[in-house]
């Protein structure tokens, strides 16, 4: 009997319905040569969502979101949605899918492609066979902390309020999942917080280390953010498993990309509940939208990352991994990973590409 897997599809705003026509290709030819049976149902979200039903995330997408095995998300976010009411912002529904999914771990790879050394704006030397995993922390911290919003004071100025928040059971979940990550890779945490000042990620440093306990595989190391976002550009190969707080994840992720040499290249996978959530980690990016330039290649490696962790079918992730190294080893790069000598092809294109070679490689 065939495999089946239900996955719900939410383009989103900007680029993201099309890196996500380019995903769906690889899973159609997948489904098509491991014989599976995939059921996708699409849906809107962000600035989709608040158009078609007056909500960034529609009470029937996170239906649909709640009833599937995986979540495939492309970008939420544009300018014409800036000035509408902050709880109805596009980005909400992100915070709203997480939140509801209990999708509480987020796993960003920035692996570095070897075609790709003399993309990054480091000395090849610097980041080639760089493999890092930066595990974030994804509902908790000082996105979702209590007391929140602005208030006016009685002489008339107004006061900015976001709280830092974190329980023992907090962190002590995403630990265990970056020390679980570590122990398939090469076995080394490094933990970043800011312990010397902010209390909450001294407990951060606590309960990580109590947690460590149980792991006695795995090697344990504490850094300070800013001492890793140094160390991040100083001398990246160090690090084999990042994990950090929400807000620290967030910045230190985007950091990391760079490394590969464009934000275009880096998947992610949020995981916790049943339903897993898979999506690329740059944004919508309303300014190429439309102009089929975009990198499809991160939201298909995202896809990669689904059939490894929701699906646990490893060996189409390792496949595809070698179909997009296999493609950027012939040369064909889009606008944001050109270098001298390169062959410029577009979104679409890129994604005709590692398809037919995904066909072939998967017999």
């Amino acid at each position: 009997m065939n495999q089946e897997f239900n996955i719900t599809v939410l383009p989103g705003d900007g680029i993201g319905p099309e890196v996500i026509r380019e995903a769906v290709k690889i899973l159609k030819i997948v489904e098509s040569k491991k014989n599976l049976k995939l059921n996708l149902t699409e849906a809107p979200v962000g600035g989709a969502g608040y158009e078609a039903a007056g909500h960034p995330l529609p009470e029937d997408t996170l239906k649909a979101a709640q009833s599937a095995d995986a979540v495939l998300l492309g970008a939420v976010g544009g300018p014409q949605w800036e000035k509408i009411d902050f709880s109805l912002r596009p980005e909400r529904a992100l915070l709203g899918l997480r939140s509801n999914l209990g999708l509480f771990a987020n796993l960003r790879p920035a692996k570095i492609f070897a075609p790709l050394a003399d993309a990054s704006t480091l000395k090849p030397e610097v980041v080639e066979g760089l493999d890092i995993m930066v595990v974030r922390e994804l509902t908790g911290g000082i996105y979702f902390g209590e007391p929140r919003g602005v208030e006016t004071l009685p002489d008339g100025t107004r006061k900015g309020v976001n709280t830092l928040v974190y329980t023992e059971p907090e962190i002590e979940r995403i630990a265990k999942v970056a020390f679980d990550v570590a122990g398939k890779r090469d076995k080394n945490v490094c933990s970043v917080d800011k312990a010397n000042v902010l209390e909450c990620t001294g407990l951060w440093r606590e309960v990580v280390t109590q947690t460590h306990e149980e792991y006695k595989d795995i090697t344990l190391s504490h850094m300070y953010v800013d001492n890793c976002a140094m160390q991040l550009v100083r001398n990246p190969k160090q690090f084999d498993v990042i994990v950090t707080t929400n807000m620290f994840g967030d910045i230190l992720s985007d950091q990391a990309s760079m490394l590969t040499g464009s934000i275009g290249m880096l998947p992610s996978a949020s995981l916790g509940g049943k339903t897993a959530m898979y999506e690329p980690i740059h944004g919508s990016a309303p300014d190429i939208a439309g102009k089929d330039i975009a990198n499809p290649l991160a939201t298909i490696l995202s896809v990669g990352m689904m059939f490894k962790y929701s699906f646990n079918l490893e060996y189409v992730t390792t496949v595809l991994e070698k179909v997009v190294d296999d493609i950027l080893g012939q040369g064909y790069r889009t606008k944001d990973i050109l270098s001298d000598g390169g062959k410029e092809v577009g979104c679409a294109a890129m994604g005709d590409r590692v398809a037919e070679e995904l066909e072939k490689q998967l017999g």
